[in-house]
Formats: C-alpha cells, sequence, structure tokens
C-alpha cells in the first residue's frame, strides 16, 4: 500500500488502516501470540527468544513466531532452529517491505487473544506474560496493555526508564498527554487481536510513529491500561530503526504526519504546541550528532528546526526588535 499524502508531504488523515480478517474458523486459538519481527539483527535475537521461552507455558497457551523480512546479513532461521528445538515458529517474507508492513504482517500471521509484538533486538522481563494475563483476565473491557520499559543500549547497559503514563493507572479512553509525548514503548504493550480485527493494524503511510498513532488508536477506541512496573526492555543503537531515521530527521518528519492525525481526531489538539516540541528534539538530536562529530546529521537536524520555528525567533530579541522598527 502506497503511503497517502498530501501536498506538503503530510499523512492523509482519513487513510484507512489496513484490515485484518478474523482467525479462520477451528483454528487454534491460544491466548498469547508472540510476534518477533525481525531484520538483521540475529545477534540480538538470541536474548529475545531466550526470555520468551524461559516464561513459555506451552504451546497451548502460547504462539510464538519470527517473521523475518528477508534479512541478507544474517540467518534468523537458523537461530530459530537452535534456541527454539522446534518450538518456535518460523516465517520468511518473500520480499523486504519494511518495518511496518512487518508489523501488519505479524498481526496477520497471529492467532492469540492477545497480541504482543516483540521486536527482534529487545526482550521481555521475567514475569511479563504472568502479570498481564491477570491483568487482562481483571479488565476484560480494556483493549490495550502497556507497561514501562527498561531503555537499553547495544550491550545491554541501562539508560532509563520509560516515562510515567499516569492518565491511564485506570482504564481510559482518553490519551491525554501521549497526543504530545510518546512514552509507550512496543515491547510493553500488548492488544487484543480482537481491537485489530476492529479498528485495522499500523498505518504503512507513518515509517517511525505508526506504534504511536496505533496505541492512541487502541485507547480512544477500546481503552487503555498502564502498569507501573518495568516489565520489558527495548534496546536503542544508532544502527537500529530510531537511530536511522534520526540521522537524516525523518523520524520527526514523521511526527509532523502523525500531527496531522491527532488534530483530525481531536478537537483540543494543539498543533503549534506539538511543532514547538518537534522543533526543542531536533536541537537536541542536532547537538548530539554535532558532538558525535556527525557533521551531515547535525545539519540535517538543523535544517528541520529552521523550518519549525520561524527567523525572528531564530535570531533573537534584537533581531525582532529590529524588524519592529522597520514596520513602524
Amino acid at each position: 500500500m502506497l503511503p497517502t499524502v498530501n501536498k506538503n508531504g503530510l499523512v492523509n488523515p482519513l487513510a484507512e488502516p489496513p484490515r485484518l480478517d478474523p482467525v479462520p474458523e477451528g483454528a487454534p486459538r491460544p491466548l498469547w501470540s508472540v510476534m518477533i519481527p525481525t531484520f538483521n539483527c540475529s545477534h540480538y535475537l538470541r536474548q529475545t527468544l531466550e526470555s520468551v521461552l524461559m516464561q513459555d507455558p506451552g504451546a497451548a497457551q502460547m504462539q510464538i513466531e519470527v517473521v523475518d523480512d528477508c534479512s541478507t546479513k544474517d540467518d534468523p532461521e537458523a537461530m530459530v532452529r537452535e534456541i527454539g528445538k522446534g518450538r518456535i515458529d518460523f516465517h520468511r517474507k518473500p520480499q523486504n517491505e519494511g518495518a511496518i508492513a512487518n508489523f501488519n504482517t505479524c498481526l496477520q500471521r497471529s492467532r492469540g487473544l492477545l497480541v504482543h509484538i516483540l521486536h527482534g533486538d529487545d526482550y521481555v522481563l521475567p514475569g511479563f506474560y504472568a502479570r498481564l494475563t491477570v491483568t487482562e483476565k481483571t479488565h476484560p473491557d480494556v483493549a490495550g496493555f502497556f507497561t514501562r520499559c527498561l531503555v537499553v543500549d547495544e550491550k545491554g547497559g541501562l539508560e532509563r526508564i520509560s516515562g510515567k503514563v499516569g492518565q491511564l493507572t485506570e482504564p481510559s479512553n482518553a490519551p491525554g498527554e501521549l497526543l504530545y509525548v510518546n512514552d509507550l514503548m512496543t515491547p510493553g504493550v500488548v492488544v487484543r487481536r480482537s481491537f485489530y480485527e476492529a479498528h485495522g493494524g499500523f498505518l504503512p503511510s507513518l515509517v517511525h510513529v505508526a506504534d504511536w498513532e496505533i496505541w492512541v488508536r487502541v485507547i480512544r477506541k477500546g481503552r487503555g491500561l498502564w502498569l507501573n512496573e518495568p516489565l520489558a526492555a527495548y534496546r536503542l543503537f544508532p544502527g537500529n530503526d530510531t537511530g536511522r531515521l534520526a540521522r537524516t530527521a525523518e523520524n520527526l518528519r514523521d511526527y509532523l504526519r502523525v500531527a496531522d492525525i491527532f488534530a483530525a481526531g481531536f478537537s483540543n489538539f494543539d498543533r503549534a504546541r506539538f511543532r514547538e516540541l518537534v522543533a526543542q528534539i531536533a536541537q537536541l538530536q542536532r547537538k548530539s550528532f554535532a558532538e558525535a562529530g556527525d557533521n551531515g546529521a547535525a545539519h540535517a537536524n538543523e535544517m528541520l528546526w529552521r523550518e519549525l520555528v520561524p527567523w525572528p525567533r531564530r535570531q533573537g530579541k534584537k533581531a525582532l526588535a529590529y524588524l519592529r522598527s522597520l514596520a513602524s
């Protein structure tokens, strides 16, 4: 599916998410589908798989499947055979389609009542599935469940813990501050498959924040509940999708695309506030890349900042006073 964009390169907020068909009648329906999208990250995949298998309640209760987006630098299927010993299914896509399309393939291939998309370079902490099993039974009217995550580096060193989402400590369909700051990380998210069947999957027209958009959609249309417990780990490093897109500032341009969607769906959405936050992140990314000696990436983020911040504000109070003097 090609991105649906307007003349400004912004995603059409009315674009329909891809449909997810129900599981065929008679197919096994475990409680869990742990779907693991992967692409050229087998050096992290071992830890991902082992973290799931340590909590495996058995095939009757959990589908575990790796979905490979045509890896070119490693052999995830061999690792699945070695570690899974027949317990983990493997599916290789016929061609590379990108991360978001692979997420949708994961949804299509899932059979469980609860779907957990776990990146091939992330992992779960002990107790993840047991804790979420109890929680979903206690809240059968909630579509999405969210936990805090450890943010780790390439070697697994702790960088920080994902932020609090206080407005969801009780079941709610109000995303609140999540319209401006996304503190939800995919390895800590579990969604009922029935929600995807009713409301569709990830928007292919978003290259970086499709997860942000869909979590807001889950909360708005199906209610969400956040647990103040770190139960999963998200790996952040220059080589992953987030780091790669930050080099061109394309991650932030995707923020501006999702702002179109939020503005169309929420009458109280403050687009000016959102753009100001994106400008601040662009400056932070610029500084980080400049300090690392990556001048090209620093320049890309500087240029986006210039697009978002009007010229007088960039020049400071003295320039603004000069412009006012010319107009008087």
